[in-house]
């Protein structure tokens, strides 16, 4: 079983975004995911209610996510995506413990890339693989990166954060799609959205298998 949490200090980065969107992208009945919604705020539970199929399933946490994720894995759960509070609670904590690998969502600003550096430090001293993912990023041209996004790819590597080489694009797609209670594939399969968000998967997959010894590179790194 593999825990995937989504985690930063700063609110508004993308959390909840990219839990729903990925789990949207994952669940199958031959290959079931869990949803924990962890933030006292409830959007990861709003766009479950908006969704009405209970599929994946849902469930919160306020203190610690330690025994459902236990349940989950004698259910035969295959993936576990954690959305957690914008802070470093004992809950968040807790959820970092527990996972596979961080996903730590930023928007290619000064505010968002200065407060990944305490979710770094959390990881680094539960020695979990973690991955900055850009977040809400400007829109390619001319398949170049916006100077924003070039900008906090140096600061973090001031930091010697990990960072995916892709990035998740600020689109109304991804908004639509969460207002409807979908991922963005189930939105819009063919869209620019989607294929952002099955970049992403398909890079965390990768790294997930590396820290299972089973693959050779992954965008993470391995907190030492």
């Amino acid at each position: 079983m593999n825990v995937i949490v989504f985690a930063s200090r700063k609110g508004g980065s993308g959390k909840s975004t990219l839990a729903a969107h990925l789990a949207a992208q994952v669940h199958k009945a031959s290959r079931p995911c869990l949803l924990i919604d962890a933030d006292p705020q409830g959007s990861l539970t709003l766009w479950h209610k908006l969704r009405g199929t209970n599929e994946p399933p849902l469930r919160t946490a306020t203190r610690s996510i330690t025994d459902i994720v236990a349940a989950a894995k004698r259910d035969g759960i295959e993936w576990i995506f954690v959305d957690t509070p914008p802070n470093l609670s004992a809950v968040v904590d807790d959820a970092i413990r527990n996972a596979t690998m961080v996903i730590i969502p930023a928007r290619p600003g000064v505010f968002d890339v200065n407060a990944v550096q305490d979710t770094i430090q959390t990881c680094r001293s539960h020695r979990k693989p973690y991955a900055v993912v850009l977040n809400g990023a400007p829109a390619l041209r001319d398949e170049v990166e916006s100077r924003i996004v070039t900008i906090a790819r140096d600061a973090l590597a001031k930091f010697k954060a990990p960072v995916w080489g892709g990035q998740i694009t600020n689109r109304a797609d991804l908004l639509m799609a969460l207002g409807e209670g979908q991922g963005a594939r189930e939105y819009a399969a063919e869209g620019r959205a989607a294929y952002e968000i099955s970049r992403l998967w398909a890079a965390i997959e990768r790294s997930v298998k590396a820290i299972r010894g089973a693959g050779n590179s992954g965008m993470h790194k391995q907190a030492a």
